[in-house]
């Protein structure tokens, strides 16, 4: 299983992306080694936990796994971890890509996180296209993948469902929504906790915890 999660992660660092798309995978840029590093030790981690569930985002964000590379993270959830989810840490092997002065944070992945604990879920967290879109000129920023793109993540979403064997699906969004429905995947939608959508998030984990159990 190793092997495969390995033939993945090079899958993805020799992906062609679309322009105004960073691969935060590829072999071009050194410090990416750290980054795919940090995605095999997450999926290696969470292969011996054996999730039934996934979580599909729409991509990643520039403060999030466009720095760290592994998905729903930020810097310092990804070296600090939350107390109680014992997943994450400079522990487990983890490291930063580039050191600034500050750990950054990244509001939406600390929602995600602190809500599946509370409710005791254990998932896979996964995006629909999983390199970073932004807008053109401008790499520390983030915009909504468009349809080529998206399509683009169609194989890479697939073989995560199937390599983890999943059992039930979580769209985080509207696009994450769309994705998996194109692919004819039965999937439970839930509010994006960003831009106010918190409270919204937390009520659809909830539901979905209820009717997981």
């Amino acid at each position: 299983m190793i092997k495969k999660l390995e033939d993945f992660v090079e899958d993805l660092a020799v992906t062609e992306v679309t322009p105004n798309v960073c691969n935060q995978y590829a072999y071009a840029v050194e410090e990416n080694i750290i980054r795919r590093n940090n995605l095999l030790i997450y999926l290696n981690q969470m292969y011996k936990l054996k999730p039934w569930t996934i979580f599909v985002g729409e991509a990643p964000g520039y403060r999030g796994c466009r720095s760290t590379g592994v998905p729903f993270t930020s810097e310092h959830l990804l070296m600090n971890n939350i107390e109680g989810l014992d997943l994450f840490g400079k522990a487990a092997g983890y490291r930063l890509a580039s050191a600034g002065d500050r750990l950054v944070k990244e509001a939406t992945a600390t929602i995600i996180w602190e809500t599946l604990l509370k409710n005791n879920l254990l998932v896979l967290a996964w995006n629909a296209f999983p390199f970073h879109p932004y807008k053109e000129g401008v790499e520390r920023s983030n915009r909504t993948p468009s349809r080529q793109e998206l399509i683009l993540g169609e194989k890479p979403l697939l073989k995560m469902i199937e390599i983890f064997n999943i059992k039930n699906v979580v769209a985080v969004g509207r696009k994450a929504e769309e994705s998996l429905n194109k692919l004819n995947i039965t999937n439970y939608r839930v509010r994006h906790p960003a831009q106010g959508g918190k409270k919204e998030f937390v009520k659809g984990i909830v539901e979905i915890r209820d009717r997981l159990e």
